[in-house]
């Protein structure tokens, strides 16, 4: 008769052993499949009753094993997420990261890596900025611009603002000035997601709202390359008027600050080097694994003085001069997300990164063309990068919505329905260099 089972030993999930090797090798297996599979499907969710009833529970007291676990994952939750790096994902904005990035990330999760101070990890920071100003330079900024890199857009582009109505109240406090009763940012309709027909926020536009609310605006904000249409602000009519106006000039470059590297988009970001602040994502056009945005102050000083945080545990960190990431933005803990991205742009050089931003910008310009050309179709406008939005004459939102779902219900492509002035559409968000222009054409052909 056996006796009782003994309990696992608490170092058990850390200790070098037998079956934790045969744990990593397992995991190592699947991710090394994963990276270099050429066929990933592009698979699709599922209502929730129906992945309750596959996935099952997985988390007791006494687990259920790596081999199956990873089999869950691999064969019923994997499935039910959309592949955002294949080549047919053209909804939102892709990612299509390198396959040096996807492997260095593999490393960074392994290396037990804290990014968050110089203390603890000079070496990744010190990789982390090397991007950091090779972007600052790419963009124009002074070479003593710096930052960080956050989780995304949203918080870079949040961070950046904190920073800059600091700016503001410190100007405020010296003049010995009122402060406003409410602080304002100025930007387009479509800052991030414009007064213009054409989409685009210009300096007269700027100027009226400078003008009519004077002091109270702490910031304004531009976007190189909106989310919907990858519209540019006239960026460099807007900078202009810090000449003017005391102001914080940011530019929200979440998707399209990227084209900047390629010679084809290049002449549209001009201003961009008198920025403030900047952000772009490279999880989306820089082929980077999510998530990653980076956050360019033109003085970093001003980003420190705002988001430096004080404890009597952190003062070991606060009071030296090191470069401390998290001294950066709205955040403390962080992993050092900027890595993948250094690693590639290593292995890879700057100039295929150039070529591949390059060539997305010369297929939407291609795929623009034989939209043009088909009966029945149009252009809602002309793109300026990598994002085409046209419609279906005639089709109302059920029948885009329709043709979406059964898109991607053949695993054909994942396109998804639009709108613009209450019109609806549909996009094509091009990211991916293993987009190619037949699979496009491919796809309108279903809209016949």
């Amino acid at each position: 008769m056996s006796g009782p089972v003994a309990p696992p030993s608490r170092a058990s999930m850390h200790e070098v052993s037998v079956p934790t090797t045969d744990l990593v090798e397992l995991v190592l297996r699947y991710a090394r499949d994963r990276i270099l599979s050429d066929d990933t499907p592009l698979d699709k969710p599922i209502p929730p009753v129906d992945l309750a009833r596959l996935a099952g529970r997985s988390i007791d007291e006494h687990g259920i094993g790596a081999d199956r676990a990873l089999a869950r994952f691999e064969h019923v939750l994997a499935p039910a997420c959309i592949t955002t790096d294949h080549p047919q994902y053209l909804s939102f904005i892709p990612t299509a990261p390198t396959k040096a990035a996807v492997a260095f990330d593999l490393v960074v999760s392994a290396s037990a890596l804290y990014g968050g101070s110089w203390l603890e990890g000079a070496g990744a920071v010190y990789a982390e900025n090397e991007v950091l100003s090779w972007l600052a330079a790419e963009f124009g900024l002074p070479s003593g611009a710096g930052g960080v890199f956050v989780q995304g857009g949203t918080l870079g582009n949040l961070s950046a603002l904190v920073a800059a109505r600091e700016h503001a109240r410190g100007a405020v406090a010296r003049d010995g000035a009122e402060m406003p009763q409410r602080w304002k940012v100025v930007c387009s309709a479509e800052a991030h997601s414009a007064p213009g027909e054409d989409g685009v926020l210009r300096g007269a536009a700027v100027r009226s709202a400078l003008d009519e609310h004077g002091a109270s605006v702490f910031a304004v904000v531009a976007t190189a390359g909106s989310t919907n249409f990858g519209i540019v602000d006239d960026l460099a009519s807007i900078a202009a008027l810090t000449d003017e106006f005391d102001v914080w000039f940011h530019v929200d470059g979440a998707y399209g600050l990227a084209g900047m590297l390629s010679p084809a988009a290049r002449h549209r970001f001009s201003g961009v080097e008198r920025a403030d602040s900047v952000i772009v994502d490279p999880h989306k056009w820089l082929f980077a694994p999510f998530d990653a945005c980076a956050l360019i102050y033109r003085d970093p000083e001003s980003g420190r003085r705002a988001h430096t945080q004080h404890a009597e545990y952190l003062d070991t960190l606060t009071e030296t001069s090191e470069w401390s990431p998290s001294d950066y933005a709205a955040h403390l803990t962080r992993r050092a997300r900027g890595l993948p991205l250094w690693f590639s742009l290593a292995t890879h050089g700057a100039a295929a990164y150039r070529e591949a931003i390059g060539a997305s910008i010369r297929l939407a310009q291609d795929i623009a063309r034989e939209i043009e050309r088909r009966d029945g179709f149009s252009l809602v406008r002309e793109p300026q990068l990598s994002v085409v939005v046209f419609e279906r004459e005639g089709w109302t939102k059920a029948d885009y919505a329709r043709w979406s779902a059964r898109l991607l219900d053949e695993q054909h492509a994942f396109v998804t329905p639009s709108s613009h002035a209450g019109r609806p559409n549909t996009r094509f968000a091009i990211v991916n260099p293993k987009t190619s222009l037949e699979q496009l054409t491919a796809i309108l052909d279903t809209m016949a």
